[in-house]
């Protein structure tokens, strides 16, 4: 990433030609696409640029370990579910399409996106990523920290998908089995943050850098960033959970009122 503090371009630019990317698809298909997804996929772009940018960011290089926390946070439970669910399911399958077309790419993808291999990915990288040595690698390394948030975030696409996937191709989960589904995504986020909350000593590295704008002892600060992924682990799948059940009610509702509409 850029070393330039404040603003980091390349993150600026990326956002800006998804937004293009996707404006220019939208337009050439001649497809409709609703406000609210055009409005989530919007945020999504918004809480990328945000969480990649400004004092949160710097905060994070800082090696302020609740900062770098909060940035994990916005990029797997805010940007990656409002990508998928910004994104309409004609833009999904031409992506998808030409990847389902070969044999090798179709049986992966597959695979991935169904509830246990995108659970495991999700882990592993949950899991590799706050071990205390890659931690400190990520933040030496421009290069390793961009790779340690794309990871991230690829995983945490892969977790979303069977519950908010936009693609016919490769479809959520049944109502039922999202509903089952949405209470084990948070269990990898809890465990590590957990472990994290409950440490009696400092597991992640603090170098001087970030002793300008240490308010809180290292121990603290850790413990803080450990709470910050707690708390979000619980609330963000209830609520997931609560969207799926009030879907899953209106479309029960749908079909009722279609066969009493057209009886046999």
């Amino acid at each position: 990433m850029s070393a330039m503090r404040g603003l980091h371009l390349e993150v600026v630019i990326g956002a800006t030609v998804l937004a293009v990317a996707y404006v220019a698809a939208w337009r050439a298909s001649g497809e409709r696409v609703s406000p609210a997804r055009a409005a989530a996929f919007g945020a999504a772009l918004a809480g990328l640029v945000g969480a990649l940018n400004g004092p949160l960011h710097d905060l994070a290089d800082d090696a302020i370990f609740s900062a770098h926390m909060v940035q994990h946070l916005i990029l797997t439970l805010v940007v990656a579910p409002l990508l998928l669910a910004g994104t309409p399911s004609f833009m999904a399958d031409a992506l998808l399409d030409p990847l389902l077309a070969r044999t090798a790419t179709r049986g992966l993808l597959r695979v991935l996106t169904r509830p246990l291999a995108a659970l495991a990915a999700w882990s592993l990288a949950l899991v590799v990523w706050h071990l205390p040595g890659p931690y400190a690698a990520a933040l030496d390394s421009h290069a390793l920290h961009f790779v340690q948030h794309a990871t991230l975030m690829g995983a945490a696409v892969l977790a979303w998908w069977p519950i908010v996937s936009p693609s016919r191709r490769l479809p959520s989960l049944p109502y039922a089995a999202r509903l089952l589904y949405v209470f084990a995504f948070g269990i990898p986020m809890t465990i590590v943050a957990a472990m994290i909350t409950g440490a009696e000593q400092v597991i992640y590295p603090f170098p001087a850098s970030g002793a300008g704008v240490r308010v809180l002892t290292p121990l603290d600060d850790q413990r803080l960033g450990g709470i910050l992924m707690w708390v979000p682990a619980a609330i963000v799948p209830l609520t997931a959970f609560t969207a799926v059940f009030f879907r899953w009610a209106a479309a029960e509702s749908e079909d009722r009122a279609e066969a009493n509409a057209f009886p046999e």
